[in-house]
């Protein structure tokens, strides 16, 4: 024997959650569509060149005394200011300096510069070619 509900309250309910199930789905059309559209150019596809991504492992390159192989042989502003950055930072927040604190630094960040020219920080740059090869220069080897 079958029994079927045929009552206007079941129905009601059957007639809701299809709704929301609808707008879900949507939603997601929608979203979907954004992602599309954020990842399609505005230009003509003849004009659109795209390049597959590389896997590369990273290989560093063996020292050879104390010699910067990969970059110039100095800190450039780039490497500077990050470190510099860096270290203010850390002696804003309570660092102890690693040199003796000069007279006319009145901030965190003219005791760092002066941290950094005279190669005081323990740090080491790693330098990284778009190959994957990379050294890892210490500060103290660099002009």
């Amino acid at each position: 024997m079958v029994v079927k509900h045929s009552s206007k309250k079941h129905s009601s309910v059957r007639k809701k959650a299809a709704k929301t199930g609808a707008k879900s789905k949507k939603i997601a059309a929608k979203a979907k569509e954004q992602v599309e559209q954020t990842k399609k150019s505005s230009r003509p596809a003849d004009e659109v060149v795209t390049y597959p991504e590389f896997e590369y492992e990273l290989k560093e390159i063996a020292p050879q005394g104390s010699k910067v192989l990969l970059g110039p042989p100095w800190l450039t502003r780039f490497e500077r200011a990050r470190i510099t950055g860096a270290r203010s930072l850390q002696l804003s927040f309570g660092a102890p300096p690693l040199i003796k604190v000069p007279e006319e630094a009145r901030s965190s960040i003219v005791l760092a510069v002066a941290e950094v020219e005279e190669k005081a920080l323990p740090i080491s740059i790693r330098r990284i070619l778009p190959n994957g090869t990379y050294q890892d220069i210490p500060i103290d080897w660099m002009k």
